[in-house]
């Protein structure tokens, strides 16, 4: 059995703590859930039953459907009226959904290939999924804060991050269709290291894995001053958060498939070959 990269307990804490003032920091959140029902109002379908995986709150919601939710923290599943539990375990039958949503935790989950595997059993087939998360590119001042104040020696501080390239293949490894996988970039100006600090721990992003240990105060602080020297001439740091987007389907027999290998009718040399002469006006 292989040891898990989060610790799980953790996790739940952190998302308990984050509850009361959450909305202060949600920011990442609500870009995720807005890019989430843009692509979703793209779909020209109605969809009755609908899983928010990943619910701190009730603001992603959809005209005409139901809607279950589920969060790994107990008061953000209380808060949005759902049920506490995680997106490598759920608890749900297979085929009980038309559509599942989830913004801002598949970036801390586990078994990631089995969570995307249980996205695609509970969907219905032609369901569609479509999540978004913190990615590859994401925190790159963070990032060189921590090098330059641990130096030779850094500890594991940051989640792994999960590229565009990866998220499209998982989606294909968990057996979802047609995949689609992109990113946005969201950059944020910080007057200190203090308050990216503040937004992570209050969005429920500060450190959960399970080989973590504890920054020295002597670490903060070279962290702290590597992070302000950074700064632009107002005084800011800017840090970057890179959302991945991604889609897939549910199978079913009505999805378009792939041209068999083999059958064109025309040759790509053909296609691209150049005319030796202007054609006629």
């Amino acid at each position: 059995m292989t040891a898990d990269i989060f610790d799980r307990s953790a996790r739940r804490l952190r998302r308990d703590r984050a509850a009361a003032h959450y909305p202060d920091h949600a920011f990442l959140r609500d870009v995720m859930v807005e890019g989430l029902l843009e692509r979703l109002d793209a779909v020209k379908r109605d969809f009755r039953d609908v899983l928010d995986m990943g619910a701190p709150d009730c603001s992603l919601t959809i005209p005409g459907a139901r809607i279950a939710r589920i969060d790994p923290g107990f008061r953000f599943a209380q808060a949005a009226g759902g049920i506490q539990g995680e997106e490598d375990h759920l608890p749900f039958a297979d085929a009980s959904f038309d559509a599942v949503l989830s913004a801002g935790v598949l970036d801390q989950v586990n078994d990631l290939p089995g969570a995307l595997t249980l996205i695609r059993r509970v969907l219905r087939p032609d369901g569609l999924f479509l999540g978004a998360f913190l990615g590859g590119g994401s925190l790159p001042a963070l990032r060189a804060a921590l090098r330059v104040a641990e130096g030779e020696r850094p500890a594991a501080r940051l989640h792994p991050q999960i590229d565009v390239r990866s998220a499209g293949d998982l989606l294909m490894r968990a057996g979802l269709t047609l995949p689609v996988a992109d990113i946005e970039t969201f950059d944020v100006r910080y007057a200190s290291f203090g308050r990216l600090l503040d937004d992570l721990r209050g969005m429920a992003a500060s450190n959960i894995l399970a080989a973590r240990s504890a920054m020295s105060r002597e670490t903060l602080a070279r962290a702290a001053a590597a992070f302000a020297a950074a700064a632009g001439p107002d005084g800011r740091t800017t840090e970057r958060f890179a959302i991945v987007f991604v889609t897939g389907w549910a199978p079913d027999p009505s999805q378009p498939k792939p041209a068999r290998r083999g059958s064109g009718t025309s040759s790509l040399a053909a296609a691209l070959r150049v005319p030796t002469s202007p054609p006629d006006a």
